[in-house]
């Protein structure tokens, strides 16, 4: 027994019901890039934490960022870290004239615990300033 195709008008043929059907199935790809979505949420403010300190806290407003600065961390036992490299207080300038590389337009950030030594912070701000850097900020917290 054959089976035959009735014609419709315009010479369209119609589709038997148990035809394979000829789209893509986008579900699977839906629920991988969920996951893939809140896997990555989740773990993005991971990645920005850096030496553990308390910091100060004011009433300034937050700065926006066009590209990442120097970040440089005094801990409360007197510390020194740039970026998250623990590094001697007699090496800071050295170590920031190897990074900057005539590049000294470059923000520096300074992230203090609110109980360091305010002379420290001065010496840590000099030799900043003495290695060519002159964009120096100070972090704080947003106070509540």
């Amino acid at each position: 027994m054959a089976v035959s195709l009735k014609t419709l008008p315009n010479n369209r043929r119609r589709i038997r019901k148990n035809s394979p059907i000829s789209d893509i199935n986008v579900t699977p790809f839906v629920d991988v890039m969920l996951v893939l979505l809140i896997v990555f949420m989740v773990t993005a403010p991971l990645l920005t934490v850096g030496v553990p300190i308390e910091l100060p806290k004011t009433d300034a407003k937050q700065m926006s960022e066009e590209s990442e600065p120097l970040t440089i961390t005094l801990d409360k036992e007197g510390n020194i870290y740039i970026q998250e490299m623990e590094i001697p207080f007699s090496e800071l300038g050295e170590k920031l004239e190897a990074i900057g590389m005539g590049n000294y337009d470059q923000k520096i950030y300074i992230n203090g615990d609110k109980n360091i030594n305010y002379e420290m912070l001065m010496k840590v701000m000099a030799k900043i300033n003495s290695a060519g850097y002159t964009s120096i900020g100070l972090v704080t917290d947003i106070e509540t």
